[in-house]
């Protein structure tokens, strides 16, 4: 499932068949910036989606896009907007399972 913010997009899925823990993983694309801007929004979304993984069930497979506007976005802005997409996401990903 994909849900959609103003400074990023999350696709999440559930891979019943793998009982690992939850994946994560981030696209930050050229369109967001140079080198060290990409790196920045990088470690903001890995620190912002850390604490949200024990939410996660074994299985879940997660994608965060960021946009270009997540260069200026704050740091709690992007946690606020991936904590709303994750929950948005997550009762279409269980429905479907």
């Amino acid at each position: 499932m994909r849900s959609a913010q103003p400074d990023l997009v999350v696709h999440m899925a559930n891979d019943v068949d793998d009982p690992t823990g939850p994946r994560v993983g981030l696209v930050v694309s050229k369109a967001v910036g140079n080198a060290v801007v990409r790196h920045r929004v990088s470690r903001r979304l890995r620190h912002s989606v850390h604490p949200m993984l024990e939410q996660l069930q074994p299985g879940h497979r997660l994608v965060i896009r960021a946009l270009p506007g997540a260069a200026t976005a704050t740091s709690e802005r992007l946690t606020h907007e991936l904590s709303e997409a994750l929950r948005r996401a997550r009762p279409r990903v269980k429905a479907s399972a």
